[in-house]
């Protein structure tokens, strides 16, 4: 359910860009969302069909980019990608582990048709 909150921050900020580039319409928004997030890219399409309507962002396509769960090991520095779930160091064993990325959610780009 956390998902409609962030589709319509997701909204709020598009049109508020769009009003101040004086945009007619939001074509598309490029969305990262790292794997650690919990946001699931077809509930977030499913709010974002409804709340769009009416708005400069309705019809917008979404596209997501969903980069990998990156973790370091603090014991002996291994980088590795994080498959499922949560798994030791490879090398070492140990659970002492930094997430370098995997967490981000961000608006990359927002394309505009903008009123000549």
């Amino acid at each position: 359910m956390h998902e409609l909150a962030v589709t319509e921050d997701i909204l709020r900020v598009a049109c508020e860009e769009a009003e101040k580039n004086n945009a007619t319409k939001v074509t598309d928004i490029h969305l990262t969302i790292g794997k650690l997030s919990s946001i699931v890219d077809d509930s977030v399409q499913f709010y974002w069909d409804t709340i769009s309507q009416g708005t400069l962002c309705e019809g917008a396509t979404l596209h997501f980019n969903r980069p990998p769960a990156i973790l370091q090991c603090r014991q002996c520095g291994a980088g590795y990608e994080l498959e499922d779930i949560l798994s030791p160091c490879p090398d070492c064993g140990s659970l002492d582990l930094q997430v370098v990325s995997g967490e981000e959610m961000q608006i990359d780009e927002i394309e505009i048709i903008k009123e000549e």
